[in-house]
């Protein structure tokens, strides 16, 4: 037996009696893209106004007695209703579907069903799946290519056949009858029960369909295949828009490029040409502030080396700059003796570090250095480098640094000043115009230095 969103997709409410209602849990997809279990009951009906998922339709939202429905589902020959709010068996109930989701997918699904029979009539490209989604619905075409111009001759096609008002009709069939052999379809679910639903579009196609569709190919208003994509092996994605999907369409495009005229100060025809100009100029900056930080690391690099301070744990920030940066100071360097901690990125948020230096220092606190800023890292022959979440906790590692290289805790902090020279330990800060900070750390003897890994705790 149908549904009677089958028998009449045009419906929006109607009365029915609940059947049953048992405890049940739904898998849903939460806002922050996780899994999320929800408690609830699987109510029956007698009959349902509401569709549920099925031949790459999705199900339809709607209510019962006002209480929502957040999933409808096919069991053999009932479907299964997922509310939170229990409902009483025997009660009669009043059924509302969401029309504007319900008109959409009616649109989308006999939309796609013109597609797939122009598409085999004009070119004999077979369809072999297809999905409807939230935006934009998907045929999987049996080809390894389609040209543009089968694409603009299939799309002029369907919509002189829209233009043309081709009724659809639905009819059941029983499945000894003779006339099942001569419609198109890809098999029945294992469950199926009861007679064949087909959707004949009038002179064009009859299809084997469980979806809901429109009455009339009017309904479609238009059809826009907004182009293909490569799909799974020798397959071919046509994607494409009907009805009132086109129209929201065309209003997105429309306000984008209004946004651009007024953004590149250039009407519609020359927005392309002004972006290509934009790009080739922002890929000049870039290769220039390329070799601008790089000369920079080079000055640092000579800089840190030169200083009177020079040696045991020597740590830089700085706020702009990337993992090339670090390194070609690393290298500039290349002192195994001094233990370098460089960062770069947000001062209190993410960014990038590298720990350089002896190497079995670097390979016992390089983990720790990761841990404590939040990130994860890798490394090998005297340097550990990653990505880090919470760079506000860098100080804390050269607290670490400089215990397990011999410094007290209780070191004096002095303020960096390029020709002084101050005797013992040294803690110094460099600040330029807040984009850079610098330290260093006056070892003490070879036998006190790194002994452990780090033991700060997380905050």
């Amino acid at each position: 037996m149908a549904f009677r969103c089958q028998r009449d997709s045009y419906a929006r409410e109607f009365a029915t009696t609940v059947v049953s209602c048992r405890p049940a849990e739904l898998q849903t997809e939460g806002s922050n893209g996780k899994k999320e279990v929800l408690s609830g009951f699987q109510v029956v009906l007698e009959d349902t106004l509401l569709f549920p998922e099925g031949g790459g339709q999705p199900d339809d939202h709607g209510t019962i007695d006002g209480v929502p429905v957040l999933r409808v589902t096919r069991r053999g020959a009932q479907a299964d209703h997922f509310t939170q709010t229990p409902l009483t068996p025997g009660r009669e109930v009043q059924v509302r579907v969401d029309w504007e989701r319900r008109f959409d997918h009616m649109q989308q699904h006999s939309g796609q069903h013109l597609i797939t029979a122009v598409a085999d009539h004009l070119f004999g490209l077979k369809t072999t799946s297809w999905e409807l989604g939230r935006l934009r619905s998907v045929i999987e075409l049996d080809s390894p290519s389609v040209t543009t111009e089968q694409v603009a001759a299939i799309e002029q096609s369907v919509n002189e056949k829209i233009r043309d008002r081709l009724p659809v009709n639905v009819r059941e069939l029983s499945l000894d009858d003779p006339e099942v052999e001569q419609v198109r379809g890809r098999g029945l679910p294992d469950d199926h029960a009861g007679p064949i639903r087909v959707v004949t579009i009038k002179s064009v196609d009859s299809n084997m369909c469980c979806g809901t569709h429109v009455s009339n190919l009017s309904d479609l208003q238009v059809i826009k295949i907004l182009g293909t994509e490569k799909g799974k092996k020798n397959k071919t994605n046509l994607i494409f828009l009907a009805g009132n999907r086109v129209l929201k369409w065309m209003e997105r495009s429309h306000g984008t490029e209004k946004a651009l005229t007024s953004l590149l100060k250039c009407g519609a025809e020359d927005h392309v040409e002004a972006v290509k100009k934009l790009q080739n100029s922002t890929k000049l900056l870039q290769k220039n502030n390329l070799n601008l930080l790089r000369d920079l690391a080079v000055h640092v690099a000579h800089s840190l080396r030169n200083s009177p301070d020079w040696g045991g744990v020597v740590a830089l920030h700085r706020k702009e700059g990337d993992s090339e940066f670090m390194n070609i100071i690393a290298n500039e360097i290349g002192s195994e003796e001094t233990l370098l901690f460089l960062t770069v990125g947000d001062e209190k948020g993410a960014g990038l570090f590298l720990l350089a230096g002896p190497a079995e220092a670097v390979e016992t606190l390089g983990p720790r250095v990761a841990e404590i800023l939040e990130g994860k890292g890798a490394g090998k022959k005297g340097r550990f480098q990653g990505k880090a979440t919470k760079m506000s906790r860098r100080l804390e590692i050269g607290t670490g640094l400089q215990m397990q290289s011999g410094c007290p805790p209780s070191t004096p902090r002095i303020p960096w000043q390029p020709q002084s020279q101050h005797p013992g330990t040294v803690f110094c800060s460099l600040t330029a115009g807040g984009a850079a900070s610098l330290w260093f750390l006056r070892p003490l003897p070879e036998k006190r230095r790194i002994k452990e890994p780090l033991l700060i705790q997380p905050a």
